[in-house]
């Protein structure tokens, strides 16, 4: 495409994801959104006379199809609930559009085959968004990695511990049919990165989640705002004490919010898993759901027989251990940033308009999404059945 043209983007799904990817695409130069598809069409409108300048020239439609033979777009950005989103990129692909697709790319195996076979011919226009891998944490640990200081890497330990977990219980994502899962939720990012640093390939997994805190016998369907106990509970946006204040930067009211201890409250409050890779070596990974404020922590441990690397995404710091000499080197991130997954947001959005450019390929390709998928469905299968199980 020539690229002094006005890049024209259409939007299938307008939620608050998708509207935060756009937002920082369209500080990359002319770039404007001009097709908009979504179920809640009187929604999406209000929401694009607020954040689209061209809002009044948008055409808005209901249906993929129908944004597919409208106005000609340079790309698509698919934002719609989990369970749609493998539909809605097959859709896109076919038209060889390029894509920026949120994250799971499958929730289910029928959709993982799908989404395989697809990778395979229109793979390479394709953007997944995994944010993590393109920050400057991850950056600078697999430069780390790759220099060979620490010898090979033979063992890594990492975490994600959720602070706002109440997303996941009290919102749409407590709905298992429709996400398929905190696995696909969030260890799917941390997976990727993982495999992005090592290099390898994993091989099986053993997996096993507990749900300990988030249950209990309030009626389903209860909102926190109709509870009697909305002024005690701890998870009720109601209480004075309430301390969780990033519902309102997601865009959640306090009306919106559903009891977290009512048996329609999905998802497992907690889950750890052993990765088994192609040389050897392990990964243990554990995801908890319902930490607080410092008790927050997002990172991981590698470690050689020459040093351990370790770093957390709430610090700005990464420190090496070297194992046989008394030295510890710290590495400052001047530019880390807490907003926009700590400026891979920033990241995604420059791959995105390089790759419609023709100017970059994708730096999360679609292969990477489907092994991330593949890994995610793996664990909650082994989960489920208290085994191992392969990897295809």
């Amino acid at each position: 495409m020539n690229k002094d043209k006005t890049i024209r983007l259409g939007i299938i799904g307008y939620g608050f994801r998708i509207n935060v990817v756009s937002e920082q695409i369209k500080k990359l130069g002319d770039v404007r959104v001009v097709s908009i598809c979504d179920r809640d069409l009187d929604a999406a409108r209000e929401k694009a006379a607020v954040h689209e300048p061209n809002a009044d020239e948008i055409r808005f439609f209901t249906s993929a199809e129908e944004l597919l033979d409208g106005p000609k777009v340079d790309g698509i950005l698919i934002g719609t609930n989990c369970s749609s989103h493998t539909d809605m990129a097959v859709k896109v692909m076919e038209q060889e559009i390029p894509l920026f697709l949120e994250k799971p790319v499958a929730v289910n195996e029928g959709q993982l085959v799908r989404m395989r076979e697809a990778s395979k011919i229109h793979g390479d226009k394709v953007v997944v968004s995994f944010p993590l891998r393109l920050t400057p944490w991850v950056d600078k640990v697999k430069e780390i990695v790759d220099s060979g200081v620490l010898g090979t890497i033979e063992h890594v330990q990492a975490v994600n511990n959720v602070p706002y977990g109440y997303c996941y219980f009290q919102f749409w994502y407590r709905d298992n049919a429709e996400t398929g899962g905190l696995w696909l939720q969030k260890a799917t990012h941390d997976f990727d990165y993982i495999n992005h640093i090592l290099g390898q390939k994993p091989t099986m997994i053993a997996a096993t989640t507990s749900k300990q805190v988030f249950t209990g016998n309030h009626p389903e369907g209860l909102h926190c705002v109709d509870c009697a106990e909305k002024e005690t509970c701890l998870e009720s946006p109601y209480n004075p004490g309430y301390i969780e204040k990033q519902g309102e930067l997601m865009g959640i009211v306090p009306e919106q919010f559903m009891c977290a201890f009512a048996p329609d409250a999905g998802n497992e409050d907690s889950g750890s898993c052993i990765i088994l890779y192609e040389s050897g070596m392990h990964v243990s990974y554990s995801q908890n759901f319902y930490v607080k404020q410092k008790a927050s922590k997002r990172g991981a441990r590698l470690m050689g027989y020459l040093g351990t690397v370790e770093f957390d995404w709430y610090s700005d710091e990464i420190k090496v251990y070297y194992h046989h000499r008394e030295e510890v080197e710290t590495h400052k991130l001047k530019n880390a940033t807490s907003e926009g997954h700590g400026g891979g947001d920033e990241a995604l959005a420059q791959n995105f308009i390089g790759l419609i450019k023709g100017e970059f390929a994708s730096m999360c390709p679609l292969d990477q999404g489907v092994l991330s998928a593949e890994m995610c469905l793996t664990a909650k299968r082994s989960s489920q059945n208290q085994t191992f199980e392969k990897i295809n």
